[in-house]
Formats: structure tokens, C-alpha cells, sequence
């Protein structure tokens, strides 16, 4: 570590008292032989210690989709697949409303507001550029993960470590059958949507992971999957990467196009409510009334997924709550459906125990069943393979050939379900086929 022990132990106390020390266990300090027993690949070498703490882990696919679904059983009006093509301004160049295209069927349509949000991550630039623009806001890092088997790189817990050369901080997490390796931290220029794992990332990672864990002896061949993100921070310049501030910022331009830019997922309840009182300010400034807004309730009511959830988070005793409604899950299935699911697993247990079809593997010795097809495309909005495989089920990252054996079979129950022709079904494996692809492009640089 760049810090000594007594400092991490001073930031770890300051650490539980922020958290008002409601974190499951208070942290601790392990010695250099406590901690090679606690974690035995763990390079010992040079070792002055190690602080053991708990936090938090996410699914942030699954939260960004949860609040989502929320969301529209609050009455929201949700559109995937359906880019903004350009703003809609009034005669006094105030922005008014979108136009957008849908990806899918192929049309074109226009969406009227009273105040407009831009909060489009990575593109935000590109989107305030359709209006008035203004001032560059963002500078976006890359970050990327890898996976490997867990048999390969077996961790007891998360290891927070600093890449040997350039210092960066980085994670190895265990998870579930796997571990990932992450993140990168680079500025990146290009377009949002070709970012994807270069081969010099990849070898950054396993670099770093062979010098914390040398018996793993880890080669680019275990590498299952690649993901790849842009954190869309704001600008500062002569900022290093991981140097650039990570909070976030409300923009109103000349135009009432209200953008908000850079943050966390820690904090993203309260931009979505800081966000939202400056939407209320720019409706009361052009039509002199404020809407009538009911109690907000999201600091208090769980998401869908996170109701009747264990105070103790032990997600054990939902599995034992599938088990005891829907037995024919099976113990593996029911485990996978409280972990990825919540308990809205429940649910699932329950509609899928009710035809044995729905029981069906994905992929033998796997625990997502074709049920789960089901509930994605009538339940969670699902419109593509593609959003089946890596957003809603994740066998892009947690299956050793990333889902490919299954992409047919849900290619197929989705066609049962939204009427696709063969033409469509062949286009949707084809489309999936291509983001394994980009995900294993590095492997041919």
C-alpha cells in the first residue's frame, strides 16, 4: 500500500464512523500471517499487514433495471431501444421535447415536456451538442474488467490492492463460480460505443493479479470474458485519470436543457433528486405553476426486488422461501433466483414450478432456467437475445463460453413469445454472436 497500517486503520475507523457504523461487522486489522491465513494465495512477500472491512456489493445491471421497473409501475413511460435524434425547441429556442427513432421498428417520433433531463452518461457532450452546446463537461476514463474461473484464482474475500507499476487501485473480487479483475483507468477519446478491452489492458490486470496472487500463475487463456465501461466524469484540466474528480455536476444551458453529468452509483438517489427539484425550477420559470408531485418515497421503499428482503441480508432464507413455495426448483436454481433476483425470485419460482417446459436448463449443470426468458420478456422489458443473455441473466460473463450454447434456445422462446419471424430470430443470434465477439477482440489484436 502506498499508506502505512496505522493510517488505514485511522481511515477505517473514520470509514464505520461514517457509516454510522451499521456496516455487518466493525472492520479489523489481520498481521502479515493473519492474513495469508485468511487469504493463502496472497503474496506474502513485503507484507505489513492488511485491514479487513465490509461494504456493499451491487448487481448494477440489475439496479439500473430494478429502478427502471419501478419507475414505470409508478407510471412512467419507458422507451428502450428508441435513441434521441435530435431536440425539439419552441419559438424562443427553449427546449421543449425530443425526437427519437425507434431501433427496432423503425420509426420516427417526437416526445413533448415541460423540462427536459440530459443525463446520457458518455454521450452527454454529443447530446448538449443538438442544442445550444456549450463548454466541453466530460473527460471519460475507461475501465475495464476481466474474468477468470474461480478454480483458477480461488479468493475467500475481495482484495483491494495497488497495481504494482503505476499504483492505481484495484479489486479482485470473488464471484460466485468466478472472480473478476478490475478496473482499468484510462481517458479514452473514442466513441462510446466502441468501447471494448484492448490487449494491453487485459495483460495491465493480470500483471497486477500475478504479482498479489504468484501461485495462480494466471495467462491470458483463463481470461472467460472482457467488460468495458467509460466513466463519464467531469473535466478537469491537467487532472490524471484517477485523479479526476467523481462528482457530479447540474448544468442548465441557454436552452433550459438540464444536463447532469459525472457522479457514482453510491450517490445516484441523490442526483436523481437533486435533478429533479431542477426540473421543477424550470417549469415553474417558464409556466409560473409547479406540477403537483406526490411524497417522494425512494429514500424509503425498497426497489421491487428488495421487498420482504432479510434484514440480515442473508439471501439463504429467500432460497429456503422458494424451496418451500416452488420445490421442483431445485436448491441450485433457487440459490441463483435469491441472489440475482431477490425476492422477486419468489415469483419466478412460483410461475415457472407451474410448467415443467420453464424448468428447462439454459445450459446443462447451469441454474437459469428457460423460465427466466419468460420473465424478461413479459416481466423486465426484454426485447432483444442480447438483453437476455448479458443484462438479465449474465451468462455473457458467468458461462466459460459466455452463453453461446444457450443463445439459440432463448433466441427461439423469444420468438415464441414476440412473434418473430426466422429472419429476426436469425439476426438476434447473429447480433449476440458479435458482442461475444467484441468482448474477445483483444485476443486477436
Amino acid at each position: 500500500s502506498r499508506v502505512g497500517v496505522n493510517t488505514l486503520r485511522a481511515g477505517l475507523w473514520l470509514y464505520d464512523g461514517l457509516s454510522l457504523f451499521r456496516s455487518p461487522k466493525l472492520h479489523r486489522t489481520y498481521s502479515p500471517a493473519q492474513a495469508t491465513e485468511a487469504e493463502p494465495l496472497l503474496n506474502g512477500k513485503g507484507l505489513k499487514g492488511a485491514p479487513l472491512y465490509y461494504d456493499c456489493a451491487t448487481d448494477d445491471a440489475r439496479l439500473t433495471l430494478e429502478t427502471m421497473l419501478d419507475a414505470y409501475e409508478n407510471g412512467a413511460m419507458v422507451m428502450t431501444y428508441a435513441p434521441v435524434t435530435g431536440l425539439l425547441q419552441d419559438d424562443g429556442g427553449r427546449v421543449c421535447g425530443v425526437q427519437v427513432r425507434d431501433l427496432i421498428g423503425g420509426r420516427t417520433g417526437e416526445v413533448k415536456a415541460r423540462a427536459v433531463v440530459n443525463a446520457t452518461g458518455p454521450w452527454t457532450d454529443r447530446t448538449r451538442g443538438m442544442g445550444a452546446g456549450g463548454r466541453q463537461l466530460l473527460s471519460p476514463t475507461k475501465g475495464v474488467h476481466i474474468v477468470v474461473p474461480g478454480d483458477r484464482l480461488p479468493l475467500r474475500w475481495a482484495v483491494v490492492c495497488n497495481h504494482p507499476e503505476d499504483k492505481r487501485v484495484l479489486f479482485a473480487i470473488p464471484w460466485g463460480e468466478e472472480t473478476y479483475i478490475g478496473t482499468t483507468d484510462t481517458f479514452y477519446e473514442g466513441d462510446p460505443a466502441d468501447v471494448a478491452a484492448e490487449r494491453s489492458d487485459v495483460q495491465y490486470l493480470l500483471d497486477a493479479a500475478n504479482a498479489y496472487f504468484p501461485k495462480a500463475a494466471l495467462v491470458p487463456e483463463d481470461v472467460i470474458c472482457t467488460w468495458a465501461g467509460l466513466r463519464p466524469l467531469i473535466r478537469e484540466e491537467g487532472a490524471s485519470e484517477s485523479s479526476v474528480s467523481r462528482e457530479h455536476e447540474i448544468v442548465l444551458g441557454p436552452d433550459l436543457l438540464i444536463t447532469i453529468a459525472g457522479g457514482k452509483l453510491t450517490t445516484y438517489r441523490r442526483m436523481g433528486k437533486e435533478v429533479v427539484r431542477k426540473a421543477l425550477d424550470v417549469i415553474k420559470l417558464t409556466s409560473g405553476d409547479t406540477p403537483h408531485m406526490r411524497d417522494p418515497k425512494t429514500g424509503r421503499d425498497p426497489l421491487p426486488g428488495a421487498i420482504g428482503w432479510p434484514e440480515d441480508d442473508d439471501s439463504s432464507r429467500v432460497a429456503a422461501m422458494i424451496l418451500d413455495k416452488a420445490p421442483s426448483i431445485g436448491e441450485k436454481t433457487a440459490q441463483f433466483l435469491a441472489d440475482r433476483y431477490g425476492t422477486r425470485g419468489i415469483d419466478i419460482a412460483v410461475k415457472c414450478s407451474k410448467d415443467q417446459r420453464l424448468l428447462e436448463p439454459l445450459l446443462p449443470g447451469r441454474p437459469e432456467i428457460l423460465g427466466l426468458v419468460d420473465w424478461a420478456v413479459e416481466v423486465e422489458l426484454a426485447e432483444r437475445v442480447t438483453d437476455v443473455m448479458t443484462r438479465r441473466t449474465q451468462l455473457f460473463f458467468r458461462d466459460r463460453d459466455q452463453g453461446l450454447g444457450a443463445v439459440e434456445k432463448v433466441a427461439e422462446r423469444m420468438a415464441e413469445l414476440l412473434g418473430w419471424d426466422d429472419e429476426r430470430r436469425t439476426q438476434e443470434v447473429l447480433t449476440y454472436q458479435s458482442d461475444v465477439g467484441r468482448s474477445r477482440a483483444w485476443q486477436t489484436e
